[in-house]
Order: structure tokens, then C-alpha cells, then sequence
């Protein structure tokens, strides 16, 4: 499992290059994207494709190889593979047939914003790329609001100002976050800021609004009331146990006047727990 430039082609190891160089075999995410920088490097291994639709079928193809004796090594695009990228059935599959699984580490988009963010939480949580309508991501989000971790999203540039919009209201404008944006490449943008300011930052400049992003949300504070969710559960379990939970919350809502999205991550977390019963 190899790790390439998630823009910078100086970020590119020397064992990196040298494993691509040596190996059978490259199943590469597209392999036009990886030709161009096997071409850059004088690499000239073989190369099939291993996308999300087939990586199944092809995992079984690979391992077919590596019972020949070949070796294969699998990048996707950009940073490293099987974060939020193909791979990760490959490698299962791999394990399940009883060959040894080797990391390459280098570039990930995950770990540079992260050590950029200044957080000093020391729990994170990788979510990942939200779903992309509002109201599956609005649900997605909820749980999310109280949790003692510093939270990380993926973000595709056509969605981001949605996705911001989003993030304010659910984890409100005066929470702290950072945008981390086309990393390592000549337009980086690193803007710590509350998430109202994000959210106008990137409206006002279409600028911002280009490239591949992560977002980081920073943890609930400890004296915040989402820490104090379960103080309300003598109101919010009854109703939440009779009505649906937008209903149960709404009118816990009017009884305590605790924030909405506090009650409501706690309603999930009732609701699911009543459900594995």
C-alpha cells in the first residue's frame, strides 16, 4: 500500500518510488492519474485499474498473482490509499488469504491538515465525506455535535459552501474550525476561524471554493451544555420512547429550553439504544 503526493511531487519518498519501480504489478485508482507521475519519476511498471466498482472482482485477480510469486503494490489518486479511497477490500481480502499486507506511509491529507489545525484535543474522529443531500448530511451531523473529539471531514469543492452552511448550524457559528484546502499545492489555504466566519470567508471568495478540502471541527468544549445532554433524559427518554424523535425533541425543547441539536443528538442516542434492546 503505497502513498503518493497529495500535490507536492517532492513529497514522494525514495521507498516509495523505489517499490513502484520493483513490483510486478500496480493496481492504481486511475491510471491516468498515476501514469503521469510514473512518467515523471522514469517508472515504467505495468498498471491496472482498481476503482471502487471492481475492487472486488480485482482484489481476487491480485491475489491470484501474489500466488504466483508476483508482487503487487495498489496507490489510489492522490495521499494514502483506503482513506476514504479504494483499497480497503483489497487489503481485507489480502489478509483473508494469507498474505503479508506492507505500508508505504507518506503523503495524507488527513494527517498534514491535522498537524496544521493547532487543536490540543487529543482525540479525533475521521468521518470521512458526508452524504451529499442536506438532509441526509443534517443527520448525519447531530450525533456528532456533543462528542469530545476533534472532528474531520472530506469535501469535494462543489459541495463546500453547503457543507459549511451545514456545519454552523449544527455545530453553531462560534465553534472553532479550520479549512484546510488543495494542501501542498501552490493555492494552500489554512484558515482557523469560528464556523460562521468560514462559512462567509469562502462565500465571499470563489477562489476559496476551488480544489479538494478537509474540514476540521474543534471538540465541544467540557463545561459546554452538549456535555450535559444526559441531564434532560427524565424528559427527553418518555417522549422519545412514544414519538418520533423530531417530534420528542421539539417539545423537550420547550420544556427545558436546552439547545436543539444537544437534544437531539442525545434523542439518537436514546433511540438506538432502545432499539438494541
Amino acid at each position: 500500500m503505497v502513498a503518493t503526493p497529495i500535490g507536492n511531487l517532492r513529497d514522494f519518498s525514495a521507498r516509495a518510488r523505489e517499490v513502484l519501480a520493483q513490483v510486478d504489478v500496480i493496481a492504481a485508482e486511475d491510471t491516468r492519474v498515476t501514469g503521469q507521475l510514473l512518467k515523471h519519476f522514469g517508472i515504467g511498471t505495468p498498471m491496472v485499474s482498481l476503482r471502487e466498482h471492481n475492487e472486488r472482482a480485482m482484489a481476487e485477480k491480485l491475489i491470484a498473482r501474489l500466488a504466483a510469486g508476483e508482487a503487487v503494490a495498489q496507490v489510489s489518486d492522490a495521499g494514502t490509499p483506503a482513506i476514504s479511497d479504494p483499497g480497503a477490500q483489497l487489503v481485507a481480502a489480502v489478509h483473508a488469504a494469507g498474505y503479508p499486507v506492507v505500508p508505504i506511509p507518506g503523503a495524507s491529507a488527513l494527517t498534514t491538515a491535522l498537524s496544521a489545525a493547532g487543536f490540543t484535543c487529543p482525540h479525533t474522529l475521521f468521518y470521512g465525506f458526508l452524504p451529499p443531500k442536506r438532509k441526509q448530511r443534517q443527520d448525519a451531523l447531530a450525533p456528532l455535535v456533543a462528542l469530545p473529539y476533534v472532528t474531520v471531514f472530506y469535501e469535494a469543492p462543489h459541495r463546500i459552501l453547503d457543507t459549511l452552511a451545514d456545519l454552523a448550524t449544527a455545530f453553531g457559528g462560534a465553534r472553532i474550525a479550520v479549512m484546510a484546502r488543495e494542501l501542498t499545492k501552490t493555492f494552500e489555504t489554512i484558515r482557523r476561524a469560528p464556523l460562521a466566519e468560514l462559512a462567509a470567508f469562502a462565500e465571499t471568495d470563489a477562489n476559496q471554493q476551488r480544489g479538494e478540502f478537509v474540514l476540521l471541527i474543534d471538540a465541544a468544549p467540557t463545561d459546554s451544555p452538549a456535555q450535559e445532554a444526559g441531564e434532560h433524559d427524565a424528559i427527553l427518554a418518555p417522549l422519545v420512547a412514544e414519538l418520533p424523535v423530531k417530534q420528542a425533541v421539539a417539545l423537550a425543547q420547550t420544556i427545558t429550553g436546552a439547545p436543539r441539536n444537544v437534544l437531539y443528538a442525545r434523542a439518537l442516542a436514546l433511540k438506538q439504544g432502545a432499539d438494541d434492546e
